[in-house]
């Protein structure tokens, strides 16, 4: 499986958890790199820099979507 079909199936995956992502600009002086799991008016979104590298935004969302139970999920 290569690097986009990696990332389309972690989205998919987060949408199925009922998880917004969102792609936005963050400065490069903040601490935050390329994002995370965070909780926005009660919903759970991560936020993933959308200059990050195609290998960061899986990181990412491998990252936060960890923190889910994800025991009867099947992924390629």
């Amino acid at each position: 499986m290569d690097d986009h079909a990696a990332l389309s199936q972690l989205e998919g995956l987060a949408y199925t958890l009922g998880i917004q992502i969102r792609y936005e600009k963050i400065m490069e002086d903040e601490l935050s790199r390329a994002g995370g799991l965070c909780r926005v008016k009660g919903e759970w979104v991560i936020i993933i820099n959308s200059r990050a590298t195609i290998n960061e935004k899986i990181h990412t969302l491998t990252k936060s979507l960890k923190n889910f139970d994800l025991n009867n999920i099947y992924m390629r």
